[in-house]
């Protein structure tokens, strides 16, 4: 009887999670970094506007050359808005945050880095490492947008995530020797879409 009570309770829990997840394919993309490729596939019918947000960014190839400038072991890995050097790049505006889509920051997702603004993520991202649902919007206060997740390259993930850092300037976190983007580009039959 016990047995049987767990089994169903573990099968409703299965099928919550499965409803969460996306259910079609997105738009797949690879990263390529100096420490490796990541594929990503993007959620573009949960988050629509953070999906098209990144792929402006994308397509103008504006993620080359940048660095992932914030590795924190055991937290994730952040990336998308500076150059080897740590200067800023020049971004688009801001993009509404999506976070109430039912997406949780969970290990391998990919998600909007902000200030505290909510609605201020611009081209920056982090990858999550471990489960991070403190990241999720919680009642009333957004959290940080998921939008992808990582299909293949977590090995990639973890390597940068170990990697040593160190304090440069303003900027904690950094890794010694820079990891760089070096192109971010759609795969194959995911072409960018009619501006309009």
């Amino acid at each position: 009887m016990m047995k049987r009570l767990l089994r169903r309770a573990a099968a409703g829990c299965a099928l919550s999670l499965c409803a969460a997840l996306p259910t079609q394919a997105g738009t797949l993309v690879a990263m390529e970094t100096s420490a490796g490729t990541v594929e990503l596939e993007l959620f573009d019918e949960q988050s629509p506007k953070t999906v098209a947000n990144f792929l402006r960014y994308v397509d103008q190839g504006f993620y080359s050359g940048t660095v992932f400038h914030r590795v924190i072991p055991g937290f994730m890995i952040q990336g998308g808005g500076f150059t080897e050097t740590l200067e800023r790049k020049d971004t688009l505006a801001p993009v509404e945050n999506e976070s109430g889509n039912g997406l949780s920051n969970g290990r391998g997702t990919i998600a909007m880095a902000r200030t505290r603004d909510p609605d201020s993520a611009t081209s920056q991202f982090f990858i999550n490492s471990v489960d991070n649902a403190r990241l999720d919007a919680q009642g009333d206060q957004p959290g940080y947008t998921v939008f992808g997740r990582v299909t293949q390259g977590m090995d990639v993930v973890n390597a940068i995530s170990a990697v040593p850092t160190r304090i440069v300037g303003p900027h904690r976190n950094v890794p010694e020797t820079p990891v760089v983007i070096t192109e971010v580009r759609r795969l194959a039959g995911d072409t960018p879409a009619t501006a309009q």
